[in-house]
Parts: structure tokens; sequence; C-alpha cells
């Protein structure tokens, strides 16, 4: 049993760092070698290294930001961030130190991967960079960046996650139009690396939707649940139900959990009960706590109202 749980982890660390290293190549072998960005932090680590003429490489800055944003998250939230996360951070840093010296494997004239279509490359860069984070979530780690400032401004601000990421990310492609050699051709090639890539990323991670509606039946129902609360803080629903065969009753989880979230929860699922019997649905939307909000139309003064 220990040897199988070491072979795994061993396994999960190698996956997270071949994908940070594609992660590291979308951006420093294709986007930065052509003067281009997007967004997210990387995006906005690469405009100060234009801005900069070169002098602060867009590695250094990625490491430090992600650095800071993690302190200002647990001081604001307490959120609890774990070594997978830091790992990769550290990781992506490196493979970027090294994927900037790799010259024969950037995408320029006279190198084995230059393309002459220069929209192409926003749309490969976009493309390696899903695979990379696609796979770094679905085995429990994360980049860092602007997920941790998306999930902050989701904390204090009724504003959904995909709003606060696409915010984000419009913000950094702007900031190109202010360097004097950019202009607003660059920052369209931003914003086919950011639609390439939010194409391509939810078929990585699992699926084509962002949500998802589990029903589980597993006789350890009451371990999963209590993972389901206490580690990962989501709502769980125990049904009563019959087995029609049987005639015996037994209880069924209702669990609605995010895209991210899905792999980790299988992992534990299938950790707790091999045997356990798990329907999966994809869903077009989830509004609630945790997830969207409900849009009305009508917008409400919250003190106003409460005052009343």
């Amino acid at each position: 049993m220990i040897s199988k749980k070491a072979l795994k982890l061993v396994w999960e660390y190698m996956a997270l760092t071949m994908a940070c290293f594609v992660f590291a190549i979308s951006w420093e072998c294709f986007m930065i070698p052509n003067g281009m960005s997007a967004g997210g932090l990387m995006g906005l680590s690469t405009v100060i290294q234009y801005a900069t003429g070169g002098f602060i490489p867009a590695q250094y800055t990625y490491f430090t930001l992600n650095a800071l944003l993690i302190i200002v998250a647990v001081l604001a939230m307490g959120i609890g961030f774990g070594f997978k996360t830091i790992y990769c951070i550290i990781v992506s840093t490196l493979a970027m130190q090294v994927m900037s010296g790799a010259v024969f494997l950037h995408c320029v004239p006279g190198e084995f991967f230059f393309v002459k279509e220069t929209i192409l490359i926003p749309v490969i860069a976009g493309m390696l960079e899903a695979v990379g984070i696609g796979l770094v979530l679905r085995y429990g780690g994360s980049t860092g960046g602007t997920d941790i400032i998306a999930l902050m401004v989701n904390k204090y601000w009724p504003v959904s996650l995909s709003k606060a990421f696409l915010i984000s990310d419009l913000i950094v492609i702007s900031l190109l139009l202010f360097l004097p050699d950019k202009s607003f051709s660059d920052a369209c090639y931003g914003v086919v690396e950011i639609v390439t890539f939010a194409l391509i990323i939810d078929f990585v991670v699992g699926g084509q939707k962002s949500s998802y509606q589990l029903m589980v039946f597993s006789d350890k129902y009451q371990e999963i649940a209590d993972h389901i609360v206490n580690k990962m803080e989501r709502g769980v629903t125990v049904l009563d139900a019959q087995g029609w065969y049987t005639k015996q009753s037994r209880n069924v989880l209702l669990i609605l959990i995010s895209q991210k979230e899905f792999p980790a929860l299988s992992r534990v699922i299938k950790e707790v009960d091999p045997r356990a019997f798990m329907s999966v649905s994809p869903t077009n939307n989830v509004y609630g706590e945790g997830f969207d909000e409900i849009k009305t139309g009508i917008k409400t003064n919250r003190k106003k109202n409460a005052a009343n």
C-alpha cells in the first residue's frame, strides 16, 4: 500500500513538472521571442520585461509577484495553499529560465519552430499554455497568479470568478498599448491567445462545462461527505434512496462542484471507496454561493434593504 501511494505521488509530481515545462515553453519559446503578451500574471510579467528593455526577465517578476500574492491572500483570507501550488510556481520559474536560454526551441527566423504566419503564434502558445495549466489543475496544483487575485475579488465583491479572470486579463493586455513600441495589433494577438486558451483548457481538465453535478453511491458516504464539507468547504446533500432490485434503503450523495475541483474529488472518492458508483453530469449554469451569482437584471441596494 505504501509503495503504491509513493509511486502515485512520484507520478503526480512528474506530471506537474512536465506540465510546468509545457507552460514555460508557451511563453519563453513562442510569446516572448515574438514580443507578444496575453493575460494573467505571466502576461503582466512580460509587459514589465518589454517596458524595461529586458532588464527584468519575466520569470523573475512572475516568481516575485506570486510570492507577494500568496502572502497577501493568506493575510486577507486565510487561504491554505498546498505544497503543490508552491512547487508549481518554483518549477515554472526554473523552467522559464531554462527555456529562455534554449534558443533552438524559440519560434524565431532560422530556428526549427519558426512560424511564418504571425497569427498562428498566439494560437500555438494558447494551446500549449492550456495543456500545461490544465494538467497542473488535474493533478491538484495551481500556477497562482490571477487565480489568487480572482479569489480575493470574489470574496469581497459579488463578481463571478469568470468575470474576475476576464477583467484582469483585459487590463493586462491593455497595458501593452502604453509601451511606445507596441500597437493595437499586439494587443489583438494577446486576445487570440486568451481565446485559444479558454477553448482548449476545458477539454484538458476534463470536459466542456465549468461545473458538474455528481451523484455518489457508496457505503462509505459519511467519509466522502465529511471530506467535501471539511476539506473542500463545499456543500453536499444526502438523499434517501432505495435499490429496487434489493429493496434495501441507502444514502446517495448529491454534489455540485466546479471543474477545477472535480479531479481532486474523484481521486478522494476512489481512495475512500474503490467500489463506489459515481454519476457525473456537466451543468451549463450553477447559481449560488461558491458559484455564479443569480442574475435578475434588477439592481438592489443591500444596505438599504437590510435597514428596512
